[in-house]
């Protein structure tokens, strides 16, 4: 899928075409020419409507380097999940020496057999390789084969899904702190294909947390303030102020964590958080949602289903911006999602692929950013497949997007180009009565240890 480009100097061009009814299939930078070509639509590499100007950014999303993040590197890999085993709702959290643990699976849609391999490296509180050397934290094996797999059945488009619980007898984790599980194909462990975050905890001290309205006058109807106190009685913290690191996370985002806070006040055994601007959050919108578990029945926001030689297309209702709308409360899980067939004995190899068709109806293309679809559909990321490009035509931004039946959550998240953290409030708005999910890590990084503990990890809802 290419992307929107929008030069400011080029804004005539596109004026031009709109005027004149013609339309702009797709744009290519090649250092000052614009090549212009369409795009096909496929399960394996994403999809594209015609009929829209696209943007070309920096090869970032692109290229393959190992990046200490969630991230998808093949167009074959899709419906990479990591949870707690049993509870495809729960964070990948293990906590350190239990019975617990994580459940990595995958869908390959490549016509290949393909062996995987996983390894594991240790991270350190700002997600950045610890150097420790794979010994000091694994027991067993640190280079290891995925054995489970299962071939599709009864789908049209035909897929392997890969099952991987971690640790397992070839390997265990022995320290607390940050985690990338790396997966790459057999005999290519410098190119990978996926990377997961997850964290083991070694739960020493209490987190007490607190969500109100934002303190300052002018936040006070759109944003959400978490103040907390740390309690570490029996666990000695010598220097509060260059030991103790804390990162707060809203929903299952990474793009705008608060992290780095030093405590307000400290007494005997409390560090307490207590900010008025630097713990505040946009409280956003409710997530939106829709479901295709069954291909027979409709859902609430499904406008149709359709089928040709490209497989199944469910095509959502045309959605508006709700920036300057009034909140309306309704249950969601926070952008999350789950794959079920209703009509199937294992989702896992019976859930089907359907090619997914966003439109979001707005009057004129951003200039300095993009719109993305945003959620754990989209691995709580940005890139070129869950970009939105722009159709002139139907003066409205569009998507399509290759999805395993199930329920998903979303939202419409801008980012401005340069920047690392999304906007949702421009398309969403934000009220600070939003229901959400915050969680709290407190990490230890005392220079006596030569890597950073995650000694906390404190779950809560901003409703309670």
């Amino acid at each position: 899928m290419r992307h929107l480009y929008k030069y400011r100097n080029f804004a005539f061009i596109v004026l031009l075409c709109w005027a004149t009814g013609n339309a702009i299939t797709g744009c290519r930078t090649s250092g000052k020419i614009q090549e212009v070509e369409g795009s096909n639509v496929d399960l394996v590499n994403g999809g594209g409507d015609e009929g829209g100007l696209v943007d070309s950014t920096e090869d970032y999303f692109e290229d393959v380097f190992l990046r200490y993040e969630d991230h998808i590197y093949a167009n074959n890999i899709k419906t990479v999940q990591l949870h707690k085993t049993g509870f495809p709702l729960a964070a990948p959290i293990l906590e350190l020496n239990s019975h617990e643990s994580l459940k990595l699976s995958f869908d390959d849609l490549g016509e290949e057999q393909v062996n995987y391999h996983y390894t594991i490296i240790h991270c350190t509180a700002k997600w950045e390789d610890s150097e420790l050397s794979p010994p000091d934290y694994i027991v067993g094996f640190t280079d290891n084969q995925i054995t489970e797999y299962a071939y599709s059945f009864n789908t049209l488009k035909s897929f392997t899904h890969f099952n991987l619980e971690i640790p397992n007898e070839e390997m265990k984790l022995t320290l607390s702190g940050n985690y990338l599980i790396k997966v790459y194909e057999e005999d290519k462990p410098d190119e990978p294909v996926i990377t997961k975050r997850f964290m083991v905890v070694e739960s020493r001290v209490t987190v007490l947390p607190r969500v109100r309205k934002a303190t300052l006058i002018n936040d006070k109807n759109y944003k959400q303030e978490v103040d907390f106190t740390i309690r570490h009685e029996g666990y000695s913290i010598y220097n509060p102020y260059g030991e103790i690191y804390v990162v707060i996370q809203q929903n299952g985002r990474w793009d705008n964590l608060v992290e780095g806070l030093a405590p307000v006040f400290v007494r005997d055994n409390e560090l307490i958080y207590d900010y008025d601007q630097d713990n505040v959050f946009n409280g956003c919108n409710e997530f939106r949602n829709f479901e295709f578990k069954s291909f027979r029945f409709q859902s609430e926001f499904i406008k149709a289903y359709e089928f040709d030689s490209a497989g199944n297309h469910v095509y959502l209702y045309n959605e508006k911006p709700r920036s300057f709308l009034r909140y309306s409360s309704h249950s969601d899980i926070n952008g999350r999602m789950f794959i079920r067939n209703d009509e199937g004995k294992d989702s896992e190899i019976e859930a089907d692929y359907a090619l997914v068709h966003f439109t979001l109806p707005y009057e004129a293309p951003m200039i300095n950013g993009n719109i993305y679809v945003y959620g754990a559909l989209t691995n709580w990321g940005y890139s070129t497949a869950s970009q939105l490009k722009y159709n002139y035509k139907k003066f409205a931004y569009e998507l399509t997007m290759p999805l395993k039946q199930g329920y998903y959550e979303y939202m419409y998240v801008y980012l401005e180009d340069g920047k690392k953290s999304g906007d949702a409030t421009l398309i969403e708005g934000s009220h600070y009565d939003t229901e959400n999910e915050y969680t709290i890590y407190v990490y230890n990084t005392s220079a006596s240890d030569n890597y950073n503990r995650l000694i906390a990890v404190k779950k809560f809802d901003s409703r309670y």
